[in-house]
């Protein structure tokens, strides 16, 4: 019975599709069937020759007939209108909630939309109402149109993926239009399929803020409009669900547009956490050749603030890597390599003077070693003095877990960590280069905001100072606020050179190292540590 239900409803929608071409079919037969009623009735020479030209009179019949009905169309059923609305097979898109990793809140909470989509006989037993749109919010390379393709393929019903840019045009009613055919579209699959799901990746080119003006910005509000309206007229559909995904702060999207009843679940993506950089490592790097012996957990560390995305892209770098390299498997090697590669760009073998290289040897070593003893929440992972992307040298540090808010000392080691070069260069030259003007530049920021912003000066003086304008500060109020953020400054290099001079012996044995390797990865960092007896401030071997 469900069978026979299903083929009528198909079958339906198959005519209201197709009824002109029907038409057409038909009347075309019927007058075949009189011509040859014709031909039979004229004399011999007659028959002859009429099919001898029926050919031609055909041909120019078509091209006639075609000319007309584009010009028709075009004119009269707004040939502009039209847009390519992909219907995704679910079946083709064979992407499952296992197979969506490191994302797991926002998966539990799709995978209870496809439950309801699923069981919808039990919702409207307790009187329920199914969700009618979803909105997932987050940083790119989440796993947003992933997890959307997830849903597609879990729930199995039609799938209707398209751009939110795809509705805006510079002609006046077009977006409106294929908004209305869109959802047209979607309720007659869901009438012959039982369900669908529309999916409008970067919805926010055509759900920003609206403008009320006389100006432009008109066809983006009519597009809005009809997009509203669309979505209201879903009470009737229960069975159609429409998931918008975009980049952009929730605050940039119209208040209509995500109010409850349109956009009634929110799906808030954020940068994997450890647990879940780990498990996406693992899945990755069971699609290649790697070291059977790699330290996951390490990588895991190593990539905080790294979403689904980069962490594939630098499998895939390494990847590139190890064959350059003519190697069978991804290294630990490669993998950093992948990662500097990425950040920082390509290395760039350019000719320096001995005294050049041996002053940012000594400028990274003081970086180094300032991290590894004065830090209390980054480890460092690698050093470098081969230039890259305008820098002559590198370290690479990062937290080893996420973080936040920042706290008073997290700031003063970003400040120290900052400083470290130029003290290096100070105290084993008595000059300085060039090369610590980003890191001033760091530096100067974080110490301005502990006072202006954060309230963490000395001084007493609480509030942000920034939200004020220059103009109402009174002179006296700026030059104590500068004069703290000058003493931080001065008490952390005080620190540092104090600690470089006291760690002389390290330091001159890492700036060797560089000279010696050009590079120093993590293991080897270690071992020289160990090698003297010493432990991170967080008690790192």
């Amino acid at each position: 019975m469900n069978f026979w239900h299903s083929f009528l409803r198909k079958l339906k929608i198959f005519v209201e599709d197709h009824w002109v071409v029907m038409a057409i079919i038909f009347v075309a037969g019927i007058l075949l069937m009189l011509s040859a009623i014709g031909m039979s009735k004229l004399e011999s020479y007659a028959r002859i020759s009429a099919l001898a030209n029926m050919p031609l009179w055909i041909l120019v019949m078509l091209i006639s007939g075609a000319i007309t009905a584009f010009i028709y169309v075009s004119v009269m059923f707004g040939y502009m209108g039209k847009m390519k609305q992909q219907k995704v097979d679910p079946s083709k898109v064979n992407v499952l909630f296992s197979d969506v990793i490191g994302i797991d809140e926002a998966k539990e909470e799709a995978r209870e939309v496809v439950q309801l989509l699923l069981d919808r006989t039990r919702l409207k037993k307790i009187g329920g109402r199914l969700i009618k749109g979803i909105l997932m919010v987050g940083p790119p390379g989440c796993g947003k149109t992933y997890l959307a393709k997830a849903i597609a393929t879990e729930t199995g019903v039609p799938f209707l993926s398209m751009s939110g840019s795809e509705f805006v045009e510079m002609f006046v009613g077009v977006g409106a239009s294929r908004i209305r055919k869109m959802f047209n579209k979607a309720r007659r699959l869901a009438y012959s399929h039982n369900g669908c799901i529309i999916f409008i990746d970067e919805i926010d080119a055509v759900g920003r803020v609206r403008a009320f003006s006389f100006g432009g910005g008109q066809e983006t509000n009519n597009t809005l409009n009809q997009l509203l309206v669309e979505l209201d007229g879903l009470a009737g559909s229960a069975n159609i669900v429409i998931i918008g995904a975009t980049n952009a702060a929730e605050e940039h999207l119209d208040p209509a547009l995500i109010r409850p009843g349109r956009f009634d679940r929110k799906i808030y993506f954020n940068f994997p956490d450890v647990d879940g950089r780990e498990q996406l490592f693992r899945y990755y790097l069971s699609k290649v050749q790697c070291d059977p012996g790699m330290d996951i957990s390490r990588l895991a560390r190593q990539s905080v603030g790294k979403t689904p995305a980069d962490i594939e892209n630098i499998i895939k770098e390494s990847a590139l890597i190890a064959t350059r390299y003519k190697k069978d498997s991804i290294g630990h090697k490669e993998l950093s390599e992948a990662m500097e590669r990425i950040e920082l760009g390509l290395k760039h073998r350019m000719k320096m003077s001995d005294q050049e290289r041996t002053m940012t040897a000594y400028h990274e070593a003081g970086h180094l070693i300032v991290t590894y003893f004065l830090h209390p929440y980054d480890d460092v992972f690698k050093a470098s003095i081969i230039p890259r992307k305008g820098s002559l040298g590198v370290v690479h540090h990062q937290p080893r877990e996420e973080f936040h808010s920042l706290n008073l000392n997290h700031a003063l080691a970003q400040i120290k960590v900052s400083l470290a070069g130029y003290a290096a260069e100070k105290i084993q030259f008595g000059i300085t280069t060039t090369g610590v003007s980003s890191d001033f530049r760091q530096a100067m920021n974080w110490a301005h905001h502990m006072v202006w912003k954060f309230g963490m000066g000395i001084s007493g003086h609480i509030g942000d100072y920034t939200m004020i304008p220059p103009e109402q500060l009174s002179e006296t109020i700026k030059e104590r606020l500068n004069e703290e953020t000058n003493q931080i400054l001065q008490k952390c290099v005080k620190e540092v050179k104090e600690l470089l001079v006291k760690e002389k012996e390290i330091l001159d044995r890492f700036a060797r190292e560089l000279l010696e390797k050009e590079e120093l990865e993590y293991d080897e960092i270690e071992a020289i540590f160990k090698e003297y007896g010493k432990k991170s401030c967080h008690g790192a071997a």
